[in-house]
């Protein structure tokens, strides 16, 4: 007999549901939402499990990772899915949950999702950190000429070194002013110390790296937008073929048909947003901005007659996906001529 177990994971406690192969119920636990404490009560169980779901999440990684190096049969299921499956219950628990992903498992009716490796997550964090300290910087200049603009002290353009002369001479001559913009600024100098950190921090991580300096011989691709690729990527060779790339971070367009009804919606905005974000800042400086001797600048200028300059921006990055991926798999650097790498996008 074979037996599957579904485990919804939580911040102290996880609860887990065990099925034979008919369905059945044979038992079910709140467990601590550790691995020795997981990995044990699989142990005490007394009979080898097929397979071991849980849903991807903040800790399952950590979890999926121990669990699998303690030789338990767990597989990572995509979020998406999983909410699928379940919008048909009635009444949501995480007891129902864990029972709704053991029945996934005895099924086989999920997709499994990449366990990103450690330097992959570190990077991503690295990443992440670095965004946020830089919509906080943002969000502190931009509160600042708000409120100096209520009352008709307006900034205009600044750089990043003369933004705090300009609002200090603005609100000279206002006490109330003056204690507000030395809060906001001492803040602000703060935040663009730790930026500017990070961003050393990033190029850093880029050069040292051979497979990210690889991905930089690309038009338009820097150091983040190498780093936030491949970090997403991981392994390359988990995506079989290079064309899927761009339809995994929902750079494809939806598609609609049934009976006589049939059309094609905007694209699916699946998977990762930080990498598709990447993509298209990459995809907009090609076609904005200077690119000697790439046929690809050619491809997107000429699509972009017929349907459009934003259009064609999407359709360049969902191309720098695959041909991105081939260069991660093949080791070759970017073809400005496109041969190989163009019958991969």
């Amino acid at each position: 007999m074979d037996y599957y177990a579904g485990i919804d994971v939580s911040l102290e406690q996880s609860s887990v549901c065990v099925v034979d192969g008919g369905g059945k119920i044979i038992r079910e636990a709140k467990v601590a939402s550790e691995p020795d404490a997981l990995i044990e009560w699989f142990a005490g169980f007394g009979f080898p499990l097929t397979r071991i779901g849980l849903e991807a999440g903040p800790l399952s990684q950590w979890l999926f990772a121990a669990m699998r190096k303690g030789g338990l049969a767990v597989e990572l299921l995509e979020t998406r899915h999983v909410r699928a499956a379940f919008k048909t219950m009635p009444v949501k628990t995480d007891r129902k949950d864990a029972r709704g992903i053991a029945e996934l498992m005895r099924l086989g009716w999920f997709r499994p999702v990449h366990c990103k490796s450690m330097s992959a997550q570190e990077t991503r964090a690295l990443l992440t950190t670095r965004r946020l300290i830089e919509a906080k910087l943002r969000d502190i200049e931009l509160s600042l000429r708000g409120i100096l603009r209520g009352f008709g002290l307006k900034v205009g353009k600044t750089t990043a070194t003369t933004f705090a002369g300009r609002i200090k001479q603005l609100v000279s001559g206002h006490p109330n002013l003056e204690v507000i913009a030395e809060s906001l600024l001492a803040v602000r100098e703060i935040l663009l110390r730790e930026f500017r950190g990070y961003e050393r921090r990033v190029r850093t991580a880029a050069r040292h790296d051979e497979r990210t300096r690889l991905l930089m011989t690309t038009p338009g691709v820097g150091p983040i937008i190498s780093l936030t690729f491949f970090a997403a990527i991981d392994d390359p060779a988990r995506f079989e073929q290079s064309k899927t790339v761009g339809a995994h971070y929902g750079m494809t367009p939806k598609k609609y048909q049934s009976g006589e009804t049939e059309y094609t919606g905007r694209i699916s905005k699946a998977g990762d947003k930080s990498v598709r974000t990447a993509l298209y800042q990459a995809g907009h400086i090609i076609l904005t901005r200077p690119v000697k001797g790439s046929k690809l600048k050619s491809w997107g200028l000429k699509l972009s007659k017929r349907v459009g300059m934003e259009k064609a921006k999407v359709a360049v990055a969902r191309k720098l996906a695959v041909i991105m991926h081939r260069m991660l798999v093949d080791g070759t650097p970017f073809d400005r001529q496109l041969p190989k790498q163009a019958v991969a996008a």
